[in-house]
């Protein structure tokens, strides 16, 4: 009897014979009271929340605040929009996730902070707020000594060991219980050493552990620092990158501006473009038809760019490699939509803002299109798979009277055109007579990866049919 009693008031998974006494049966018990407690304790710490900076674009590395909607005290509802944020691109809107009160603003309007970082905190009960600031002042005050003091440690380190601070910084461990954040790697080289990594402080982003901080604390002379006294032309080779470039003198009277985030996106991206083997081709093209197609469509909102733009993606269809990319310099991807990326040039910057699928629209529905990315650009309101999903770009000067100039290939696409304006331009016929004619130059760069000469040179002659027939750009 006392064996089916027992059973039936165990779970299945807590099942025992019956030998059991009840004293045994009572002890059994207490995981599941230590479970609920710890299931509370952790509701507790749920209670304040990171409001993280986001990744607005693939190539964004770090953002800038440029205003909180909202202000420390306020309350918050899902959904609700509570920063803006400047990124490469564009400035956006970031909602908040959760319910609950802005307790504390880590990073103030004007500032930046890399992608991932904590910009501000939630809290979920008025409670928790004077908590929420006093992390957000110790997380605000750490963070802004170690970075620049990361890169000078292991450069001293290398000219003189001098073990003394390493173990001034180990004993300078915050009071109290603190979340510990390291690298996989640093966390292996403490077990290694038997390190408690627990009194390691990080000198990495935020306060992360990195595997030097784990080396100093275990006493360990950086490998770098052997180097010099192994072989003294070694030091001397080292030495000379740094004599080779010395920095120019500042001209008197000049002023020093830094780069806004989307210029900075916009030198990343042209350094980028360096590692890519590209070649240029040039083709002229009579544009007398094109131009009087554009006469009698303007008026209903049709422009240059537009027009452009249709030929080009009709163009690519018939050349799909010139609308390819290669991405990891071992394979071709072909693109199966058509998105023709178009430079605008905006304040303090250059975008280029994305017509998707421009091979099926229309020429119409293409027009109204550009209009309202280009209102969205200079605004600044573009989203990212308006200005970042193009599969090839076109560059046009024509209207500030350029007849030609070369474009540098945007870092994931094939290729790139430059349209030059349209000038009349004596023609000699087959026979030898001469007509005056307009006539503009098209300047391709493209990727000699995947595109070829002959490739781009079929492609430049279909595009220039097209134009010089435009009647199927109005299909």
């Amino acid at each position: 009897m006392s064996s089916s009693l027992l059973q039936s008031r165990v779970p299945p998974q807590l099942s025992f014979t019956s030998s059991l006494n009840k004293s045994q049966w009572r002890f059994t018990t207490l995981p599941a009271v230590t479970f609920t407690r710890r299931a509370k304790h952790s509701t507790v710490n749920a209670k304040i929340r990171e409001i993280f900076m986001p990744a607005l674009s693939s190539t964004m590395t770090e953002g800038k605040i440029v205003s909180w909607i909202k202000s420390e005290g306020d309350v918050l509802s899902k959904g609700e929009s509570v920063v803006v944020v400047e990124s490469d691109k564009a400035d956006m809107d970031v909602e908040t996730f959760y319910d609950g009160i802005l307790a504390a603003i880590v990073v103030p309007e004007g500032e930046s902070a890399p992608v991932g970082a904590p910009i501000g905190l939630l809290a979920e009960t008025e409670a928790e707020i004077e908590e929420a600031k006093a992390k957000a002042a110790s997380s605000g005050s750490s963070p802004a000594t170690p970075p620049p003091a990361a890169p000078p440690a292991p450069a001293a380190a290398a000219v003189a060991p001098a073990p003394a601070p390493t173990p001034v910084a180990a004993a300078a461990v915050a009071d109290g219980p603190r979340k510990i954040v390291s690298t996989p790697y640093a966390k292996k080289l403490a077990k290694q050493h038997k390190v408690d990594i627990n009194k390691v402080v990080g000198t990495g982003p935020f306060g992360r552990i990195t595997p030097a901080d784990v080396e100093a604390a275990a006493g360990i002379v950086p490998v770098k620092s052997v180097a010099p006294v192994v072989a003294e032309p070694v030091a001397a080779a080292a030495a000379a990158p740094v004599k080779s470039a010395p920095a120019l003198p500042d001209i008197p009277g000049a002023t020093i501006v830094p780069f806004t985030t989307m210029q900075a996106a916009v030198s990343k991206n042209m350094l980028e473009s360096l590692s890519v083997p590209t070649f240029r081709v040039g083709y002229p093209v009579m544009t007398d038809a094109l131009d009087a197609l554009y006469a009698k469509v303007k008026s209903k909102g049709v422009t240059m760019t537009a027009l452009l733009a249709k030929a080009a993606a009709m163009a690519l269809v018939q050349h799909p490699v010139v609308n390819a990319s290669c991405k990891d310099g071992k394979s071709f991807t072909y693109n199966s939509n058509i998105n023709i990326a178009v430079a605008v040039a905006i304040n303090g910057g250059l975008i280029t803002p994305v017509l998707q699928d421009a091979d099926k629209l229309d020429l119409y529905l293409l027009s109204e299109k550009w209009k309202e990315l280009v209102e969205k650009a200079r605004s600044k309101q573009l989203q990212p798979h308006e200005y970042n999903s193009g599969t090839f770009t076109l560059s046009n000067l024509g209207m500030f009277g350029v007849d030609r100039f070369d474009a540098i290939l945007p870092p994931g696409q094939g290729a790139i055109m430059a349209v030059g304006a349209s000038k009349p331009t004596p023609i000699a016929d087959k026979d030898g007579y001469f007509s005056v004619k307009s006539q503009m130059l098209v300047n391709v760069t493209a990727d000699h990866r995947i595109v070829y000469g002959a490739d781009l040179a079929a492609f430049l002659k279909t595009f220039a049919k097209i134009v010089q027939e435009p009647d199927s750009l109005t299909l």
